[in-house]
């Protein structure tokens, strides 16, 4: 299930208006829906792509990265090992979790400038930080992030594409609601249980179900759990997990 996203509309502007001047670098916390995006932007609005997973790539596709003296012979290994043909101005190669790979990020300088296809890169918003020591930060990067699910892109997954614009209205033309209040404040209470990440949002699609969605955000939690103590050292586990877990019931009761 592929959920619309505003920032698709931003990553259509950087293709039409940067024409392959610059790669697009989206950030982004962990499971907000980056490589979805990423791969499904391609599959739209390109004749080809090849999507390079970095978190699962084989030793003979990272060790193309070795060398990028011959852009020549990395595209033709590329497409051999992918079966997958590039058109000029026609393909774009996405760099998924591309922290994962630094040669990768850096590489981007001469892969734009060769301008023969687009690159888009995806990374998680601490790690793409983190991992640069030694390599050269591309300037020839457009950057982007994506944020969980807004209201208006939570109302849009679960097939209302008029009830935000239509609040929108009332609240610029400083109109009260009236009997649509009780509606609406449902409308948002089912927003800030379910929350914004993607994945919590279409288990509710698919199962109408709580105690799902509860299962898929302690999940989401403990996969932030295990990624602090990465970055920051003598983390105590105990109190990142109830700092995680106070955080996300105190949103949520703020507007219930």
């Amino acid at each position: 299930m592929i959920f619309r996203r505003k920032l698709y509309n931003d990553m259509l502007r950087w293709k039409n208006e940067r024409k392959g001047t610059t790669a697009l670098l989206i950030k982004g916390a962990r499971r907000v829906g980056k490589s979805t995006l990423a791969e499904e932007f391609a599959k739209n609005e390109y004749k080809t792509y090849i999507l390079i997973d970095f978190a699962h790539i084989s030793p003979k596709m990272s060790a193309l990265f070795d060398d990028m003296s011959n852009l020549n012979f990395f595209f033709m290994h590329l497409q051999l090992e992918t079966g997958v043909t590039l058109y000029e101005r026609e393909s774009v190669i996405i760099f998924d979790e591309v922290q994962l790979q630094p040669k990768a990020r850096q590489a981007i300088k001469y892969l734009v400038k060769d301008g023969r296809y687009d690159y888009i890169e995806t990374g998680s918003l601490l790690s793409i930080k983190k991992n640069v020591q030694g390599i050269v930060i591309p300037s020839e990067e457009t950057r982007v992030t994506l944020q969980p699910m807004d209201f208006e892109e939570f109302y849009w997954a679960i097939g209302n594409t008029t009830s935000y614009g239509v609040l929108k209205q009332f609240y610029e033309q400083h109109h009260a609601l009236n009997n649509s209040h009780r509606k609406v404040m449902r409308d948002l209470r089912l927003y800030m249980l379910v929350g914004g990440m993607p994945e919590a949002v279409r288990t509710w699609v698919e199962h109408h179900d709580y105690v799902r969605c509860q299962e898929v955000q302690d999940d989401i939690v403990v996969t932030y759990e295990d990624d602090f103590p990465k970055y920051k050292k003598n983390v105590d586990p105990i109190l990142l997990r109830q700092t995680l877990r106070s955080a996300a019931v105190q949103a949520t009761h703020k507007f219930i």
